[in-house]
C-alpha cells in the first residue's frame, strides 16, 4: 500500500481483542506488513509458500488470513471500506439497489468433489461465485458453491443476507435465470423487488444491457486479481474471502486517489 492508502484504512481496520482488553497475546507483526503481504498474494497469485522474503513468514501471514477469515473480520473491514467508498462518491452508506449475477470458474485439484459441481450451461464442472453488488459495482454479498448449485436455490440465501444487512434495500435487478417463484418470495417475505432484466430474442451480437453491465464490470474486476482467475482454495469460505480482498484492494486505490478539480 501507499502511504496514502495507509492514511484512508488505518482508521477502518478492526480492533485486535488485546487492545480491547478481551485476552490474547500482541501480534508480532503490524497490520501495514500483513495487509501487504495479503494483497501481495492476491493480486498475482502465488502459493503462500512463495511468499517473497521482504513480507513476514508465510506461515504467519497464512494464519492472519484464516482469523480474519474465520471470525469474519475480513468481511467487518471490506463493509466499512465499501461505506467510505459510497459516501466519497456522494452517495448515501446504505444502499437502496442492487445487482445480483452468478460466475462459473475452474477449480484447481485441490478442490475437493464434495464443493465441485458441474455447471450444464457453462460446461465448467467447478465452482460458482453468486454475488450481490449495488449499484456502484461495490460487493455487498458474496456465496462460493458447487457450479451445479441453481442460481434461484443461492439467490434465496443471498437476498436474506443482503436484506438484513441492509435494511434500505429495495431493488435488485437480475437476468432471466432468476425468474418464477423467486420474484413473488422476495417480494412477500423480504419486502424486496426482483426487477427480471431480459434479453431480446431480435438482439444479435453483444449488447450493453441495462444494470446488468454493473455486475458484469464487477467480475471484470475480480478477473483482475490473478488469485480469482481459477478457484484455489480448499474451503469455500476461503474463496469467498478471496473476493473480499480482491475488492478491498480496489476499494484502498479508490480511497487514495484524489478527485480531479473542476473547472
Amino acid at each position: 500500500m501507499t502511504d496514502a492508502e495507509w492514511e484512508a484504512v488505518r482508521p477502518l481496520l478492526p480492533v485486535p481483542a488485546w487492545l480491547r482488553g478481551r485476552g490474547g497475546q500482541p501480534e508480532a507483526y503490524c497490520h501495514r506488513a500483513m495487509l501487504d503481504a495479503i494483497r501481495y498474494l492476491v493480486d498475482n497469485g502465488i502459493k503462500w509458500r512463495a511468499m517473497p522474503v521482504d513480507f513476514p513468514p508465510w506461515d504467519r501471514v497464512y494464519a492472519f488470513f484464516r482469523r480474519w477469515r474465520d471470525h469474519s473480520l475480513v468481511k467487518e473491514f471490506h463493509d466499512r471500506l465499501r461505506d467510505r467508498v459510497r459516501q466519497k462518491a456522494g452517495r448515501d452508506a446504505q444502499p437502496t439497489a442492487g445487482v445480483i449475477d452468478s460466475q462459473s470458474v475452474k477449480a484447481d485439484a485441490v478442490v475437493g468433489s464434495d464443493s465441485r459441481g458441474f455447471d450444464g450451461g457453462k460446461l465448467i464442472n467447478d465452482r460458482k461465485r453468486h454475488v450481490v453488488v449495488d449499484t456502484l459495482g461495490l460487493l455487498l454479498a458474496v456465496m462460493v458453491t458447487a457450479a451445479d448449485t441453481g442460481d434461484r436455490t443461492a439467490a434465496h440465501v443471498l437476498h436474506e443476507q443482503v436484506a438484513d444487512a441492509h435494511h434500505r434495500l429495495a431493488l435488485v435487478w437480475a437476468d432471466g435465470g432468476y425468474t418464477g417463484s423467486l420474484v413473488e418470495h422476495c417480494l412477500t417475505a423480504l419486502a424486496l423487488v426482483l426487477a427480471v432484466v431480459k434479453r431480446s430474442n431480435n438482439m444479435r451480437g453483444f449488447v450493453v444491457l441495462p444494470k446488468r453491465w454493473i455486475v458484469e464490470r464487477f467480475f471484470a474486476h475480480l478477473m483482475r486479481t490473478r488469485r480469482l482467475v481459477r478457484d484455489f482454495e480448499r474451503r469455500t469460505s476461503s474463496a469467498e474471502a478471496m473476493v473480499y480482498w480482491s475488492m478491498i484492494l480496489l476499494m484502498t486505490r479508490r480511497l487514495a486517489r484524489s478527485r480531479p478539480a473542476r473547472a
